[in-house]
């Protein structure tokens, strides 16, 4: 089994998980989240894990609820990862949706998408084209960028995407190409336009609503054939793909639709993974890496 695990984390650690819950640091804050593939009993008792912890997330409905704080935690933090020879900083904070503002699991991919980019030509000539889809706070954006990759970012949430612009900048990072607009529309768009890319990267909801005059439900499973169906038509002949999905999709299913659509010479699947510091492995998601 193939297993995608991020390395070289110093500001991000999983200390522990269980239960349905994991226990974080950021930086020097240490927060407790619900994770709901964490079935196990946790390692650390429930006074180790206040004791450690800043503050709790209690879930109030399916997508939102509310921080309980134990001790102190500022408004805004920040963490850095090293990628290859560039540090990218992210801008934390608490959120209503449990979030923070980093998949730091996704680390293993952008590794991946620097050494893609890194000293390479694009199909037309000159620095390489690298389009992020459903690119939230732009991880993956800042390694392509970092790495001299023209980087077209997009996301369907406005202040999400000025989220990733701090990102940029607290990265010495510059020139990323923002488009606030419903990801599955503007790859359509771009196919009609003739534009290709080197590489596209992905982490589509399972679910959510669709922007725009004609918003409605999203649904991965319903949505996926024309997604990629759309991006294959937008891939230069040698471009390389990253999906992640967070909605239980098997790997062998990912693999299946990347080589009808893509038809890639290399095809990697497996568990994004965090490995916590009591020794658990915890999946967080599937990946697809097509080559």
């Amino acid at each position: 089994m193939t297993r995608f695990q991020p390395q070289g984390w110093k500001s991000y650690s999983l200390i522990d998980s269980g239960n349905g819950e994991k226990l974080e640091r950021f930086g020097n804050v240490i927060l407790i989240r619900p994770e709901v593939t964490a079935i196990w009993p946790k390692s650390l008792s429930a006074k180790e894990w206040k004791s450690l912890a800043h503050g709790r997330f209690e879930q109030t409905d399916s997508r939102s609820g509310k921080w309980k704080k134990f001790k102190e935690i500022p408004n805004n933090w920040s963490i850095a990862y090293d990628v290859r020879k560039s540090t990218l900083r992210f801008n934390l904070k608490l959120t209503s949706f449990k979030h923070v503002g980093i998949f730091p699991e996704q680390a293993a991919n952008w590794q991946f998408i620097y050494d893609q980019v890194k000293g390479k030509t694009g199909a037309e000539g000159g620095a390489k084209k690298v389009l992020n889809l459903f690119a939230y706070t732009g991880g993956a954006s800042l390694a392509a960028n970092s790495a001299g990759a023209n980087v077209t970012h997009v996301d369907s949430i406005k202040q999400v995407v000025n989220w990733t612009r701090e990102n940029m900048e607290s990265s010495n990072l510059n020139n990323i190409r923002w488009v606030v607009e419903d990801a599955l529309t503007f790859v359509q768009r771009e196919a009609k336009r003739g534009n290709f890319y080197d590489g596209i990267i992905m982490d589509p909801p399972s679910f959510g609503n669709t922007p725009g005059k004609g918003k409605g439900k999203w649904k991965l499973e319903d949505q996926l054939n024309d997604l990629l169906k759309s991006t294959s038509q937008v891939l230069s002949k040698e471009g390389f793909v990253v999906m992640n999905t967070y909605s239980g999709l098997a790997n062998s299913t990912l693999e299946t639709l990347a080589r009808h659509y893509f038809n890639p010479a290399h095809i990697s699947c497996g568990d994004l993974a965090l490995h916590s510091e009591s020794d658990q492995v915890l999946a967080t998601g599937s990946c697809l890496r097509a080559w």
